[in-house]
């Protein structure tokens, strides 16, 4: 398994420094300045691999840009509308100046308008320290309330939405604007400039695309570059939706395990594969996460190891992100389910035998509290997170347990 951290540029709080002391062994990081559906230049690509490999003084950090997260499907590839089809010869170029570069894995969402969901951004913890949060009430007060998208009501429960609505009138004008501004923060880029108005106009776009349509769509776009990618010795890897049930009455077509399955039955190569997130998928009740990497380990190609508590039964529900080991998924059963997929590899003779995997998101603790970090990144949660999962991973590869070499 190896070791990465990712990283948004030179705007993280995050550092080259404090990553190489949290001990990683590679980089995940994207273009994010660059727009949507326009190409990434071999310049841009080689500024950025110049960057990670320097620390502060100069010197040499020794370390290297190993995936990308994420290469952006546009939306109008999504809804094929528009310009899709030059966004696909764009992601197609992107890909080969990506593969000329030296990177191989390539992590991409297929979400329409949000790439993520959360109500609170610093939700505090038993400890003290804070975490990302969604709450299902809060969620519905909002899309019913703030948003006031029409038959928002008719997505929730009876008893949801009558709680929404009392929710919400105990909420001065500074929590209701707090709240709106943390859903709108998962636009991608645009947490600061999206009005309701925009929200509302780019929900409305999709609501002649059903989920069926949606799942053709990413099918379709996966036709179109996937043999790129293979040709060019890329691993193409999707990431689950987040979290991975519907939303704003969009639709979900990565939530399941059998959403992955068929999407991997339709296009069946090895460059199409999955970015198995355990705390995406971790939200659903009904998603097996160690028995997923069992049954479709040989097309994982990037894992996000976190973790989440489940606040309430059934899906959708609230959860937050809890600490690496202190959620509702094994990790102990994940890993070792990695390690034995990892020997599968070894044994076949495949040059990917070791997977990439991030401590994805952690708790806000101690002096991140103070830094600020993009939320769900900070600094020493993810450290205590990444020692937590290499604890596991350095005691389940040894040799009295026969999961490794």
């Amino acid at each position: 398994m190896r070791q990465t951290w990712r990283w948004f540029g030179p705007a993280d709080g995050v550092k080259i420094d404090d990553m190489l002391q949290a001990g990683v062994e590679g980089v995940v990081s994207a273009l994010h300045h660059v727009p949507t559906g326009t190409v990434w230049s071999s310049e841009e690509i080689a500024r950025r691999q110049k960057l990670i490999a320097t620390r502060a003084d100069g010197s040499a950090s020794g370390l290297a840009w190993e995936v990308v997260e994420s290469l952006p499907v546009s939306e109008d590839i999504k809804k094929q509308k528009g310009d899709w089809r030059e966004h696909v010869d764009a992601y197609r170029e992107s890909l080969a100046n990506l593969a000329a570069a030296g990177l191989e894995v390539i992590c991409y969402n297929f979400m329409p308008v949000l790439d993520w969901t959360r109500t609170d951004l610093a939700y505090r913890v038993h400890h003290g320290g804070t975490a990302m949060r969604f709450d299902l009430i809060d969620f519905a007060a909002f899309d019913i309330h703030i948003l006031r998208r029409e038959g928002a009501a008719d997505s929730f429960s009876k008893g949801v939405a009558e709680e929404a609505e009392r929710r919400f009138a105990a909420m001065d004008e500074d929590r209701r604007m707090a709240l709106a501004t943390n859903v709108v923060f998962g636009l991608p880029g645009a947490a600061e400039h999206f009005t309701m108005d925009d929200v509302r106009r780019h929900i409305a776009e999709y609501a002649d695309v059903p989920p069926e349509d949606l799942r053709r769509h990413l099918v379709d776009f996966l036709a179109e570059v996937v043999p790129t990618a293979e040709r060019l010795g890329l691993r193409l890897c999707c990431h689950p939706d987040d979290p991975p049930f519907p939303l704003l009455g969009l639709p979900r077509v990565m939530s399941t395990e059998s959403d992955y399955q068929a999407v991997m039955e339709a296009v069946d190569s090895p460059a199409n594969g999955i970015t198995l997130c355990s705390g995406s998928l971790g939200a659903r009740p009904d998603v097996d996460i160690p028995g997923m990497m069992e049954r479709l380990g040989d097309r994982v190609h990037f894992l996000h190891m976190r973790n989440v508590s489940r606040e309430s039964e059934g899906t959708p529900c609230s959860f937050h992100e809890a600490e690496h080991l202190g959620g509702d998924t094994d990790m102990v059963a994940f890993i070792a389910a990695v390690l034995r997929e990892e020997a599968r590899r070894r044994a076949a003779g495949r040059h990917d035998v070791s997977i990439p995997f991030r401590p994805d998101h952690g708790q806000d603790i101690l002096d991140d509290l103070s830094r600020k970090a993009q939320p769900g990144y900070p600094a020493i949660g993810r450290l205590k997170g990444l020692a937590e999962l290499r604890g596991i991973m350095t005691a389940l590869d040894h040799p009295i347990h026969g999961l490794g070499h």
